[in-house]
């Protein structure tokens, strides 16, 4: 809510991102209570009506104007370029859309210098509690998801969710590709969550080119359903990894498409380790947004899974599904090559110690301690 405030304070529109039914209504209209407002749903055929001649009616409006759905319309996107250059600006804009690459390539070319984009996720640790923490890995952070009255009930609502993403949401970015064809490239992804991404591979067992995977790849991450985290180079003599991280955005869409449904098989499943760095990943780097993070790692077996530039100086983080984690000779080699500031090791155990010099463990309930040193 915070920095989506700073943003429409600052800029004439704010453009609202983040994959659909993730809370950007809901939050939009929390803004919204606060303040004089206008909402428009472009879904809304009433709605629709009233925007006939759009700069005729938008600019009669003052206060907040939020636009719902703006991928429906987009010939509203000069329109306000036009009023957003008014001299008192009456009013500001915040758009919200849930074709985000979509939105910000008809955003970026219309409103170049008076657009602020806003990137919103599903619930996080710091809104559910720890105590729900289990629940919110188990469950992903989507509302709909982590609300459920019942892990049936929640799983039933993440395979409609992939279901209607796959069948609806992709065709509206003007993608044609057969429903079946990308939810088995999703379920195959689900594999390599936590692995290093590699083409060839993928391709082979799927029967399609490298070209395709790549295409189909860079439509789910482009729709914030999977992070490509890029690899750090430093000049050693040691051969490193050149290509990019794979990871399942939600924890709760890892879950279902590896056929996950409660956490009892979660705790028995041989990617218990991997769905756990995904998670405590995505939870980190929510807090420590917008600093430049990346994954470093050595033919040789050394890596880490965050390497992070912040103030001048390099640190790293490490998530270990362990009850008490150990320095390990690879973060022995961390801090030969990367000479970091110091290395955190996030596990789920309940007390922080240090393991080694600069290294310490960090308890996943106790995030605190890494964003106050990076931020």
């Amino acid at each position: 809510m915070e920095s989506l405030e700073k943003a429409i304070r600052r800029s004439p529109v704010t453009g609202l991102l983040g994959p659909r039914q993730c809370g950007k209504t809901t939050l939009a209209h929390m803004l919204a209570g606060k303040k004089k407002h206008h909402y428009l749903d472009l879904e809304s055929p009433q709605d629709l009506a009233r925007l006939e001649n759009p700069q005729l009616f938008l600019e009669s409006l003052k206060g907040l104007v939020i636009i719902d759905e703006i991928q429906q319309r987009p010939d509203i996107f000069p329109v306000l370029r036009v009023l957003s250059d008014r001299k008192g600006l009456p009013a500001k804009f915040l758009i919200l859309g849930s074709a985000s690459p979509f939105l910000i390539k008809r955003a970026s070319e219309s409103l170049a210098g008076r657009i602020e984009f806003v990137e919103l996720g599903g619930f996080d640790m710091e809104e559910t509690g720890n105590r729900d923490m289990q629940k919110l890995w188990l469950r992903g952070g989507f509302p709909r998801s982590f609300l459920a009255r019942t892990n049936d009930d929640s799983l039933a609502w993440r395979e409609n969710f992939i279901r209607t993403f796959l069948q609806r949401d992709i065709p509206q970015l003007g993608i044609s590709i057969p429903y079946s064809a990308l939810r088995r490239f999703w379920t195959m992804l689900a594999h390599y969550h936590g692995q290093i991404w590699n083409a060839s591979e993928l391709g082979r067992a799927l029967g399609l080119t490298d070209k395709t995977v790549r295409h189909y790849l860079d439509i789910l991450t482009e729709t914030y359903m999977v992070r490509q985290l890029q690899p750090w180079y430093k000049n050693i003599s040691k051969r490193q990894v050149k290509a990019q991280k794979i990871y399942l955005r939600d924890s709760g869409l890892f879950h279902s498409l590896m056929s996950i449904p409660d956490r009892k098989t979660l705790w028995a499943h041989p990617k218990i380790g991997a769905s756990w760095e995904g998670f405590m990943l995505e939870q980190t780097l929510r807090r420590i947004a917008p600093l430049e993070v990346f994954f470093w790692a050595t033919h040789g077996g050394a890596e880490i899974d965050l390497v992070v530039m912040a103030k001048g100086k390099r640190y790293g983080i490490e998530f270990k599904w362990s009850e008490k984690p150990i320095l390990t000779k690879s973060m022995r080699a961390v801090k030969q090559d990367l000479s970091p500031e110091k290395i955190w090791v996030v596990y789920p155990g309940r007390h922080t110690y240090e393991i080694d010099k600069q290294v310490l463990a960090v308890s996943s309930n106790d995030l605190s301690e890494i964003v106050s040193v990076l931020t």
